[in-house]
């Protein structure tokens, strides 16, 4: 609970509370967005509420519902604009206009184009006062994956790769990147899909096969076998692992395996790799520059060419190197492109460097 301390701090203090709430289904909730809600009335909240799943309540039916009377008269903050159609859910604009809220506070617009801004224009035609772009930054930020998958047709694509303090490539992780809170166990959360060399198809993590991304294999000749660990995959679910072959490529052998989906084309390369993850529903995928990298290093030239590359997370190691690990050519591709926004965090004994290519504008 807080007390009122004039209007646009509230503002924004409780709009960082809806995105602290969105964040709680990361990972989750796929090809719909992230999106928290608070009520409040009197200088408290009253309901609060987020989306945990695509084809669940939406965050301002579960904060209403909290709320219950106490909402009429009272202020919603949403992280994102109220949907104003009919989906799997009933239109949120309906529901709060239902519940005689007197002023909704809207983080940031929706890049939906079934959504954006008639949700707005719906809840000022009823006369309730609306305020938008509180904290935009922080909810775009949250939701990049899903604003750049509307906007493009693509998933969000992002490169993570290993170097020494003195710039070497190094062919692993740091320690304690995959522990409880380490960075990397919190990337293999956040995003939908991994894509992966085939050497590195052994299990991610200790954690639930349930909440890992989709790993996505390339299957570059007939002789590849990748070695796939299946032995948590739940046997109802969608399969966890992806293999992408040429059609000439396919033998009775890559399709015989309930638990790895076999996806044809026509042409590896990138860029349908990504159409296939759009139609899977996936919002955003980890590029992961590990093991044997030879098979990945065309399709990662192809995706700095084709500008289908947004974020780039280097880990800088403790570590002194004489060599590289690996020849990586893409590299030298890589040095050429201009990054921003760059900034750089611990990660256990490691540093993590991200930033955004130029081409990239959430």
């Amino acid at each position: 609970m807080r007390s009122e301390e004039g209007v646009e701090g509230d503002d924004e203090f409780y709009m960082r509370k809806c995105v602290e709430l969105a964040k709680k289904a990361i990972g989750c909730t796929s090809p719909n967005p992230m999106v928290g809600c608070v009520i409040v009335k009197d200088g408290q909240i009253v309901g609060q509420g987020f989306h945990p799943k695509a084809g669940q309540p939406h965050a301002e039916v579960f904060a209403l519902r909290d709320a219950g009377d106490l909402a009429e008269n009272a202020t919603a903050y949403v992280s994102l604009e109220p949907c104003n159609h009919y989906g799997r859910t009933p239109p949120c604009s309906e529901a709060l206009i239902k519940a005689k809220v007197k002023r909704v506070v809207i983080g940031m617009v929706d890049p939906n184009p079934i959504v954006s801004s008639s949700g707005i224009s719906r809840l000022k035609d009823a006369g309730i006062d609306v305020t938008v772009g509180v904290e935009e930054e922080l909810c775009k930020k949250m939701n990049e994956g899903f604003i750049h998958r509307m906007l493009t047709g693509k998933p969000f694509l992002a490169l993570r790769y290993s170097i020494s303090v003195n710039g070497c490539f190094l062919d692993k992780i740091g320690e304690g990147a995959l522990d409880i809170g380490g960075y990397y166990l919190k990337l293999l959360n956040e995003y939908d899909g991994i894509i992966l060399s085939s050497s590195l198809t052994d299990k991610l993590s200790t954690m639930s096969i349930s909440i890992q991304p989709i790993q996505i294999i390339v299957a570059s000749n007939a002789q590849q076998s990748p070695n796939l660990d299946l032995t948590n995959t739940v046997e109802e679910s969608s399969p966890k692992v992806v293999l992408c072959i040429k059609k000439e490529l396919v033998t009775e052998s890559t399709t015989s395996n309930c638990k790895v989906e076999t996806v044809v084309l026509e042409k590896i390369n990138l860029d349908s790799i990504l159409e296939y993850c759009y139609r899977r529903g996936l919002c955003s995928v980890l590029f992961d520059l590990r093991g044997d990298i030879e098979d990945l290093e065309v399709l990662l030239i192809d995706g700095i060419e084709q500008k289908l590359l947004q974020k780039i997370m280097v880990e800088v190691l403790p570590e002194w190197s004489t060599k590289d690990e690996k020849q990586v050519p893409s590299m030298k591709w890589l040095e050429s492109k201009a990054v921003k926004d760059l900034h750089s965090k611990q990660a256990g004994g490691s540093i993590l460097l991200e930033g955004y290519l130029e081409c990239f504008d959430i």
